[in-house]
């Protein structure tokens, strides 16, 4: 049990290493100083209070989002649907943020209540389809990425605005924003959302880990039949799975709307915070620590990939590069563990 344990730490951390030595070998092969360019990343990162504050702000969804498609995976489902799910909870919190002005302790936990209902009422049609007619949900849930993303872009236009690209800022009732972090940041836009995704991710925890509808939950993730054989209500542990699921996605949403943007655009294309989720999640192996420690990783990329231009002359393309060599690296995680065991077989011989 234990040296699964470690295994399962320890793979990913190679899988790491080895995107970013690949990462390496393509900068030097495209005629650039991996030396310099990877400085220019970790100075982006940590070179600069306001770098640093970014660098929270980034990973601050994608912990909730890495959370989504965890929790969904966990119980048996893939949650692919997790992008359409920050729009409408992004949608939905800012909605709420302009149409009321109440007192902060009423305001800012309703316009986060709201993005989750969102978010799950987004969830609950691909796992209500799922439970009632067998219908694969990772047919639905893409589907229902694009139907998010339109019907967003139209409330926006036609609804929250008068045919106006953007809404107006939120109220300050409604807002994440922190003086301090700001001023202590140099004026970043980290936020309070931060308390509120580590939060989520001791209740992802406790909830899989520590009570009975949780051991419920990834029993019918493990074998449905057996699930229902003893006496389980599969259909409805799908549905609540999905649900929950989806509730984490749209708070991730409410954390750019009530956070980073004030405000919701229209948007041309998906905000990809929903996909980068599912790399949170693998590379974190769908445990609630190590979507934390793997947001920490791909936040910092996104932010001190910034950095690579400017300061060694890289392009920021490279650094997406090394995100998808990582990715590669986790899911070939079979073949590292099978080099891992020859290895240990040789050193005993």
């Amino acid at each position: 049990m234990n040296q699964t344990r470690y295994m399962n730490i320890f793979v990913p951390v190679v899988a790491v290493l080895l995107g970013l030595l690949s990462g390496a070998v393509i900068m030097l092969i495209s005629g650039y100083d991996p030396i310099a360019g990877y400085s220019a990343l970790l100075s982006g990162i940590f070179g600069e209070t306001y770098y640093l504050g970014e660098t929270v702000r980034q990973l601050t969804p994608y912990i909730l989002t890495g959370l989504a498609v965890a929790f969904a995976f966990r119980t048996g489902l893939f949650n692919i649907g997790v992008e359409g799910q920050v729009l409408v909870g992004w949608l939905a919190a800012v909605w709420v943020g302009v149409a009321f002005e109440l007192p902060k302790f009423i305001h800012l936990p309703l316009s986060i209540l709201a993005a989750g209902l969102a978010g799950a009422l987004w969830a609950f049609v691909p796992g209500y389809l799922k439970a009632r007619f067998r219908v694969h949900e990772v047919i639905v849930s893409i589907m229902m990425n694009y139907i998010a993303l339109h019907v967003t872009n139209a409330l926006i236009r036609f609804v929250l605005t008068d045919n106006a690209d953007k809404t107006q800022n939120i109220y300050p009732s409604a807002s994440l924003r922190s003086e301090f972090f700001s001023s202590v940041t140099d004026y970043s836009r980290m936020h309070n959302g931060i308390f509120i995704a580590i939060i989520a991710a001791i209740v992802m925890w406790f909830l899989l880990e520590r009570t009975t509808k949780g051991f419920e939950l990834r029993a019918v993730g493990f074998n449905q039949h057996a699930a229902h054989y003893s006496g389980m209500n599969v259909k409805q542990n799908i549905i609540l799975s999905m649900v929950i699921s989806g509730v984490f996605a749209g708070v991730a949403g409410a954390m750019e709307g009530l956070g980073t943007f004030q405000f919701v655009s229209i948007k041309n294309a998906f905000t990809g915070i929903g996909f980068d989720g599912i790399a949170v999640a693998l590379i974190g192996g769908n445990t609630a620590i190590g979507i934390i420690f793997a947001a920490i990783l791909f936040g910092g990329l996104q932010v001190g990939g910034l950095n690579m231009p400017s300061e060694a002359g890289v392009p920021t393309e490279l650094v997406e590069i090394v995100i998808a060599l990582i990715i590669f690296f986790v899911a070939s995680s079979y073949i590292i563990r099978i080099l891992l065991f020859r290895l240990k077989k040789e050193e005993k011989k």
